[in-house]
């Protein structure tokens, strides 16, 4: 029978070591793993070459590992006769221990020295397997593994149990298969339903994997087909600006051109005039002078009242901007458009009723309207604008305002002045002020709700003085008029307030007073 071959060296081993993660090495292989004791005498993990499983060496060296006396049988070798060395192995001596060929079973049973020796079948694997030869005791070579030692859990020989196992309860190996063959079975069964989960789910890992990668060709497709139709729009969309980027410029120089052959028309008819009425003054005699003069001065006063304009009627203001929403091209929002309106600060203007004053911590604001440079609305947003609103008497005193883009050309700008006073407003388009900034901002008190108690009948019962004081501690200006019934004390008379605020109260018990005693009540109150 051939030798098993080692799978980290792939050299034949004849007796090979099993390893806990189940892989068997060669003796020379072993060694090369390190020494099997790690510091102070403790196990030294290595890692297996076959799996790279973390496993431990046995502190009293590689022979304590057990023996795999299967290597052969999963090596696929077959077992041969021990006597003729020519046929396969049909059965086994058990008193000899040898393997024989059908010709040799025969023939043991044939010889007076072994006729009375018991040969058994070789049926299965594992009869025919290295199994079927008696395994020897590696600490006495000539004694079979025949017993069991069930406190030190291995095989032992007769020997060995007369020996240092001697206290141990030991047994025979066939009393004890069973017990510890079912106790493997039962792992057995344990590990195999791990197994045909594992499968189970490696076949669904796979068929996953199957589906990621069909659907990742898919959204693929869809991608070039996304970026196909995307550069076409925005191929598109480029010629649909070049086009009207020439269009514009084409329309531009018309328009310089004709102002240009006007203007050289112009400026020959002003020449020719020019020259000619010079020369008259010059060469032409009195009356010469005095026969043209008439057809010179209508043609000069003609010429001189022309109107042309001293700039081009153009400019040259031509701007891309990358982040400008363009629509939709091709089903595609796509963006860039040329803007042809620049806006001009100087003709931006300024709305809103809060423009010049405003009530303190009250919210106000006003609303800035971009225009381009022939004072049409720009209609888009973008622009950099800045505000400051600074007090005049107060440097350090300033409100934070905040400015709000409509996108349309317009700008929201909201504050609430803390302080109240006279107030710089400086509004600032891409840093150039606006039509009418700086400009000034008047910032009043606020509002104060009547916090006291409206006692008109203190008034009343003071004969209407003026130094009379509300509950509030305010006084009243101009006298007080009464209730219009001419007498005092009485109460729930009228409605002042000494805040600035005229509420109603309820009607004096006395009936409601006369139109000019309720005109004269009606009036603001200072405190």
């Amino acid at each position: 029978m051939s030798a098993p071959r080692c799978p980290q060296c792939a050299q034949p081993c004849a007796s090979p070591r099993l390893l806990p993660c189940l892989h068997s090495l060669c003796e020379p292989c072993l060694r090369r793993l390190g020494p099997p004791e790690g510091p102070r005498g403790t196990a030294r993990p290595v890692l297996c070459p076959v799996c790279d499983a973390e496993v431990s060496l046995p502190a009293g060296g590689l022979g304590q590992l057990p023996p795999d006396c299967l290597a052969g049988s999963r090596a696929g070798a077959a077992a041969g006769c021990d006597l003729c060395a020519d046929g396969a192995a049909a059965g086994r001596c058990r008193t000899c221990g040898v393997r024989l060929c059908r010709f040799c079973c025969r023939a043991h049973r044939r010889q007076k020295k072994t006729a009375s020796h018991a040969v058994a079948e070789l049926e299965n694997i594992k009869d025919c397997s290295q199994a079927g030869k008696p395994l020897l005791c590696p600490s006495h070579p000539t004694e079979e593994l025949q017993l069991f030692c069930e406190q030190c859990d291995q095989p032992v020989c007769r020997d060995c149990v007369l020996g240092r196992h001697r206290q141990h309860p030991c047994d025979f190996t066939g009393n004890v298969i069973h017990r510890h063959g079912d106790a493997l079975r039962q792992l057995l069964n344990r590990s195999q339903q791990h197994v045909d989960a594992l499968e189970d789910v490696l076949s669904r890992v796979e068929e996953t994997g199957s589906a990621l990668r069909s659907r990742s060709e898919a959204v693929a497709a869809e991608i070039f087909l996304f970026a196909k139709g995307y550069v076409k729009a925005i191929e598109e969309h480029r010629d649909r600006l070049l086009k009207q980027l020439e269009d514009l410029k084409v329309q531009k120089e018309n328009l310089l051109h004709l102002q240009k052959a006007q203007l050289q028309q112009l400026l020959l008819d002003m020449r020719t005039g020019v020259e000619f009425t010079e020369h008259l003054l010059m060469s032409g005699s009195d009356v010469e002078i005095l026969i043209t003069k008439g057809v010179v001065s209508s043609r000069l006063t003609k010429l001189n009242s022309v109107t042309y304009s001293t700039q081009p009627s153009v400019d040259d203001r031509i701007q891309f901007s990358p982040h400008e929403r363009a629509g939709q091209c091709c089903g595609y929002e796509v963006f860039g458009a040329i803007l042809n309106k620049v806006v001009d600060p100087a003709r931006c203007t300024l709305h809103g009723e809060d423009l010049h004053s405003a009530r303190q911590n009250q919210p106000s604001g006003f609303t800035l309207l971009c225009k381009d440079t022939t004072g049409e609305p720009m209609g888009r947003g973008g622009e950099a604008v800045r505000v400051s609103i600074i007090h005049k008497d107060k440097r350090d005193c300033a409100v934070k305002p905040t400015v709000c883009d409509n996108g349309d050309g317009t700008y929201c700008i909201s504050y609430s002045p803390e302080e109240p006073g006279l107030y710089a407003v400086c509004v600032c388009v891409k840093g150039q002020h606006v039509q009418g900034s700086p400009f000034t901002l008047m910032v009043k008190h606020k509002f104060r709700e009547h916090q006291g108690v409206f006692h008109c009948c203190t008034f009343c019962s003071s004969g209407g003085q003026k130094a009379a004081r509300c509950a509030c501690g305010g006084t009243m200006p101009g006298g007080y008029q009464g209730c219009g019934h001419g007498h005092k004390g009485h109460p729930g008379c009228h409605h002042w307030s000494c805040c600035g605020q005229v509420k109603e109260s309820s009607e004096c018990l006395c009936g409601p007073p006369s139109d000019t005693s309720q005109r004269s009540l009606l009036r603001t109150v200072a405190l």
